[in-house]
């Protein structure tokens, strides 16, 4: 990686996020049955925020959960170790949001809508991102994207969060 460009600051995260949590509250008409569950490693801090908006919003608790894809990922090894989902609540009924970092080939969300269905058959699942990258190798779409990047094969696009990383920046290596 040589060249890195800064495409979302800090700021611009934060109102990508808000900007989805008002897109979710109109889809759904406000948040009654809705969970968020975000996806391990960085889309777990993102659906966490984006649920506390829904809250400050909306004025009604928005169960939210964490979901480890790495066992139903199509190129892990068997064994791969423990899972780390943390999903407290039913999600039968529910309107399930799935919050990634970014999309790119569609293998990660259809790992995640794999690992959701085994706990039970919510009422939708939708998909909230961060980052849309393009070059999808499955027919998914997310429902909320904070930020349309097109990227080419060759570019790597590296979201950062403070709960992780220390700050939240999207940038892009070339």
């Amino acid at each position: 990686m040589e060249e890195k460009r800064i495409i979302l600051d800090d700021k611009a995260v934060g109102r990508a996020i808000a900007r989805i949590a008002y897109e979710i509250v109109e889809r759904n008409k406000g948040t009654e049955g809705l969970c968020v569950v975000g996806i391990l490693s960085r889309g777990a801090p993102i659906g966490r925020r984006i649920a506390e908006k829904l809250n400050e919003l909306e004025k009604n608790e928005v169960p939210f959960g964490t979901l480890d894809i790495t066992p139903y990922r199509d190129d892990m090894k068997e064994g791969a170790g423990p899972e780390l989902t943390s999903i407290p609540f039913s999600i039968k009924d529910k309107n399930v949001v799935l919050v990634d970092d970014v999309i790119f080939t569609g293998r990660s969300v259809r790992a995640a809508i794999d690992a959701v269905m085994r706990r039970g058959r919510p009422r939708s699942i939708q998909l909230a991102v961060l980052v849309d990258r393009g070059h999808r190798e499955l027919p998914i779409r997310p429902d909320y994207v904070g930020k349309n990047l097109p990227t080419s094969h060759s570019e790597v696009v590296k979201v950062s969060v403070t709960e992780l990383d220390g700050c939240d920046s999207v940038a892009i290596f070339s």
